[in-house]
């Protein structure tokens, strides 16, 4: 959850338990709970990883490594986590910090809730666990999410199956409180509890997920640039006027970052959670060392440092993306530089950062 307001001096993440219950708050308002070093209430849940930490540190040598890796790390024990986990988002939760969000056993979200997966956009790509949750989705949801950036409001987030509850946001603190004083994880317990608060959704006829007929014969296309041909041939159609702003937002986006979007939820789709989220780092690795391009810090330029929405993108067109050196940020690194996910139970909590090959190789360094 986050909170309302909260004082500077105070910790970045707050923490607290009552018997058998631990609450755990996201306490950075004033940068929307964002993803950094000083991993983070107000207006947002989270928005996801700090862009300007990404941007500070281009010329140093894996500055936001370890941030990563400890992300990544974190997004599959919280998929896997066996005790009842509840969010409460009142707010803006995209990117990552919507990682803390939709793998939840319990998400409530409210009217307030607006949910995004906007990386492509500028030449990044959908990670923190979301090329295998949004490639889950049905039809081809998931490609026209990650590439178009999208935002659903908290009723839409429900009825896409990205969060399990919808409740106004006055009861919030009523539903955190009678929670905590159910003081059990049962999950049947927990779930009756939150039932008394939520309401049942009914989305907007105009919410882009009546649009799904269009959306999956779109979308469904093999490379982007024929994405790209099938919207502009139903633009022209009754009632597609919707697809105007689609196609505009497609065509200002980095073309590198939608191509690496488009494959990775496409790989997504026939890949375990696990293997999503190694090729995910390996991704984010590569894009931050600007291994093809440097289109992530030209985006995050444009639209956080120099704020002039007007980004010059390397190379500036799709058919300019090589296939061939797109191959190279998807490239499987050695064994021991793979983030360790431990997949036997008995092994749940090993593969840290601390004890990676990275740590070592940064000890080496210092």
């Amino acid at each position: 959850m986050a909170q309302e307001l909260a004082n500077p001096d105070e910790p970045v993440v707050l923490g607290e338990e009552i018997d058998h219950v631990r609450l755990i708050t996201l306490n950075r308002p004033r940068q929307l709970n964002v993803i950094s070093p000083k991993v983070g209430v107000g207006r947002a849940f989270s928005a996801g990883g700090d862009l300007k930490v990404f941007y500070d540190g281009r010329k140093l040598k894996d500055s936001c490594l370890e941030v990563v890796y400890r992300m990544y790390w974190l997004c599959y024990h919280i998929h896997t986590y066996k005790k009842t986990q509840v969010a409460l988002v009142n707010g803006i939760s995209m990117g990552g910090g919507a990682s803390l969000m939709v793998p939840m056993r319990f998400s409530v979200v409210t009217e307030k809730t607006v949910f995004a997966t906007p990386e492509a956009s500028i030449g990044h790509h959908t990670d923190c666990g979301f090329s295998y949750m949004l490639s889950h989705l049905p039809g081809h949801l998931g490609e026209y999410f990650a590439l178009t950036g999208a935002r659903l409001n908290g009723k839409e987030v429900v009825a896409a199956g990205l969060a399990t509850h919808f409740v106004p946001s006055e009861k919030l603190l009523e539903l955190e409180k009678k929670l905590i004083s159910l003081n059990s994880g049962d999950v049947n317990a927990v779930k009756s509890v939150i039932e008394e608060f939520s309401v049942e959704v009914q989305i907007d006829e105009e919410s882009v997920l009546n649009k799904q007929a269009v959306i999956d014969e779109c979308f469904s296309k093999d490379t982007v640039e024929e994405i790209l041909k099938s919207l502009e041939m139903e633009l022209g159609k009754e009632g597609n006027a919707w697809i105007g702003g689609v196609l505009k937002g497609l065509k200002r986006s980095s073309p590198t970052g939608l191509k690496i979007a488009l494959r990775s939820i496409r790989e997504g789709r026939i890949t375990k959670l696990s293997e999503c989220l190694k090729k995910e780092f390996r991704l984010t690795i590569n894009i931050l060392r600007s291994t093809i391009s440097g289109d992530i810090y030209e985006g995050i330029r444009a639209l956080t440092i120099d704020k002039d929405n007007n980004p010059k993108w390397d190379p500036l067109t799709l058919d300019k993306v090589n296939d061939v050196e797109m191959d190279l940020v998807f490239q499987p690194f050695e064994d021991h530089l793979e983030l360790q996910i431990p997949e036997k139970e008995e092994c749940r909590w090993e593969g840290k950062y601390e004890n990676s090959a990275y740590a070592t190789l940064q000890q080496i360094d210092e």
